[in-house]
């Protein structure tokens, strides 16, 4: 999937996102601004998360639960300062856990991540458009 949107077309995309990708393990690409949290936000809303207030990029990890009771993990990586401070985290556990992990700044970890995940590039076009494109691997 490689598409453009404007962030009126969030909704849509995360309903996109979540039928496109093959695996739970959704990795984030793009550069500061360019909008992985806010996409994050909307695919949480569509997978019934209804308390998605922030992006847990001092805790590392923010945990969130479904309305039917499923787990929904959401990193942001931004801050570590290496491989081994998310293995310390228990980031394998969360990773091979069958729940969604929704990772920002995946590249942090990437002797970590499972060969199985789905890549996420968000490229900015201008202040409301952005370009998508999805990778199965």
């Amino acid at each position: 999937m490689n598409i453009d949107y404007s962030l009126e077309d969030l909704n849509t995309i995360a309903k996109k996102i979540i039928a496109s990708a093959k695996h739970k393990i959704l990795l984030f690409y793009g550069e500061m601004g360019a909008g992985k949290t806010t996409l994050i936000k909307e695919i949480c809303k569509e997978l019934n998360i209804e308390d998605v207030s922030h992006s847990p990029t001092f805790s590392l990890v923010n945990e969130y639960k479904t309305a039917d009771n499923n787990t929904v993990y959401h990193f942001d990586l931004y801050r570590i300062e290496d491989e081994e401070e998310a293995y310390n985290i228990g980031i394998e556990d969360y990773l091979y856990s069958n729940n969604w992990c929704l990772i920002e700044w995946a590249e942090n970890i990437e002797n970590l991540l499972p060969q199985e995940t789905t890549s996420i590039y968000i490229t900015k076009l201008d202040e409301t458009n952005r370009n998508i494109k999805l990778e199965n691997s």
